[in-house]
């Protein structure tokens, strides 16, 4: 299994996210230095993010990536 960076930029629609891996490591440390660095060169107000995702393929991590997850239901005390 990888830690696969990924560049998302967000489409109209929750669903429609355009994903370009950028690279691909074997340990975390890697992966978590290289996003840091990308994410401290990205200009103030891109419209991308950079994420890491960890998967045993690259396919399985982009359709983690691009699952549409629940919102958490508040309760009452959570408010």
């Amino acid at each position: 299994m990888s830690y696969f960076i990924y560049k998302i930029t967000p489409g109209d629609t929750p669903t429609a996210k355009t994903l370009d891996l950028v690279n691909e490591h074997d340990s975390f440390r890697e992966a978590k230095q290289e996003v840091r660095a990308l994410r401290m060169d990205q200009p103030a107000g891109a419209p991308h993010i950079y994420k890491i995702m960890f998967a045993g393929s690259q396919g399985e991590a982009e359709q983690k990536l691009l699952e549409v997850r629940e919102q958490p239901i508040a309760k009452e005390w959570e408010k």
